[in-house]
């Protein structure tokens, strides 16, 4: 007996060191398990920067402020030869902002669950497309020399992993080639491991230099979030400058961006490229504008053209929407947005949990919404395609409305 109580007042006095020397972490990682708990989500979702360590974006001093219009969103939608009503399927899917922008003018703005217009949201994936524009900024203005390169030539710490050799184009692509398991249900997938590996106060790009190839890049797309995180590594070799920064310089007060913003950061400073923007709902719709425009804001190339272009333009079979071999997505994909399955030249910025921009040019039409969605993964990622329908049916809408009378909602 008084050896057993002497074993256990080690594993105790153990025990103790382990939670004073690690107590942020061990705080770090219980966060990070009940992060998306249901009584918690919402309000985390708001209040990223209460939670991780942050880079802040500054904005300018000169905001683009959007005229206004008004538009009441059809009452009902179809998808798969099923009705849905309108208010009770954005209530479902946990909508805590919407905002739609026609003709360059917000028609309609509404917020739920204690999210404001003045307010931030995590962005999730849709971090990506945002990364995406960063890069079109550099490769325009000679930082990153050739898409084609080897991510290597930037990120030398990668060389003997999955990535060494691949080319900049296929992770832009999502076809980087490297194992990656993202089943955010899974405990022992890559993503959820990403996670505590971050809740630790590790490095991502450690991380990244871990996966192994299991594929010839450029062969199959493959969603691999840590694909944008050795993005941002790049990025942030090619300019010399951090992730936060460079934004702030290349997109946040170029385009008059309303509310201040901020980069979620790992145990390194490192940006969490992959999905860690926090953004205003109204800077997300002025993001989606200027892809609507290609690319140009207020007579400013700011963005180059054909970067736009080649970002919601799929120009590989892999790539195409519709089915393909080796993979049960039927979505196109580009640089780092999605192209829907039967795609007709609209394309989207997506993120877990429902986060969205969407963009439609033939209908002058930008719509971005916040969510906190636990049920997104629902039959395949189904409530994003509901989602779309609803874009579209909106679109289809506010087309007849202004045949019927162009100032109908101005």
């Amino acid at each position: 007996m008084n050896r057993l109580l002497r074993v256990l007042g080690i594993v105790l006095a153990l025990l103790l060191v382990v939670s004073i020397l690690y107590r942020n972490e061990l705080v770090q990682l219980w966060r990070v398990a009940h992060l998306f708990d249901e009584d918690r989500i919402v309000h985390n979702f708001q209040h990223m920067d209460e939670l991780f360590e942050t880079g802040p974006i500054e904005r300018g001093g000169e905001v683009l402020e959007f005229e206004r219009g008004s538009y009441r969103m059809p009452t009902s939608f179809n998808y798969e030869q099923k009705a849905f009503d309108t208010e009770a399927f954005l209530a479902e899917t946990m909508t805590t902002g919407l905002l739609i922008l026609h003709d360059d003018r917000i028609v309609l703005e509404r917020y739920a669950h204690g999210h404001s217009a003045e307010g931030t949201h995590i962005a999730w994936s849709v971090s990506k497309s945002f990364v995406s524009a960063l890069f079109g900024i550099a490769v325009g203005e000679g930082d990153v020399r050739d898409i084609m390169q080897p991510v290597t030539d930037y990120v030398p710490e990668l060389a003997g992993s999955g990535y060494d050799g691949v080319p900049i184009k296929h992770v832009l692509q999502m076809s980087s080639g490297v194992g990656f398991n993202e089943d955010y249900g899974d405990p022992a997938s890559d993503i959820n491991r990403m996670g505590r590996a971050l809740a630790m106060g590790s490095s991502l790009l450690e991380f990244a230099a871990t996966l192994e190839r299991v594929r010839e890049p450029g062969t199959l797309q493959h969603y691999v979030s840590i694909d944008t995180q050795v993005l941002g590594a790049v990025l942030v070799r090619a300019t010399g400058k951090d992730l936060s920064t460079y934004t702030s310089e290349k997109l946040w007060k170029p385009l008059g961006m309303e509310s201040p913003a901020y980069w979620m950061v790992d145990g390194t400073g490192m940006g969490m490229a992959f999905g860690g923007l926090n953004a205003s709902l109204r800077d997300f719709a002025r993001f989606g504008r200027l892809f609507l425009h290609r690319g140009r804001w207020n007579g400013r190339q700011i963005v180059p053209s054909d970067w736009v272009a080649a970002s919601t333009t799929p120009d590989a079979p892999h790539l195409m929407p519709g089915p393909k071999p080796g993979t049960d997505n039927t979505m196109g994909y580009g640089y780092q947005w999605w192209l829907p399955a039967d795609w007709k030249g609209d394309f989207m910025a997506l993120g877990v949990y429902n986060q969205m921009i969407y963009v439609d040019p033939d209908s002058k039409l930008v719509i971005a919404k916040h969510s906190a969605n636990r049920d997104f993964q629902r039959n395949g990622f189904e409530p994003t395609r509901e989602s779309l329908a609803l874009w579209r049916t909106i679109a289809a809408d506010l087309a007849k409305k202004d045949s019927a009378d162009p100032s109908s909602t101005r």
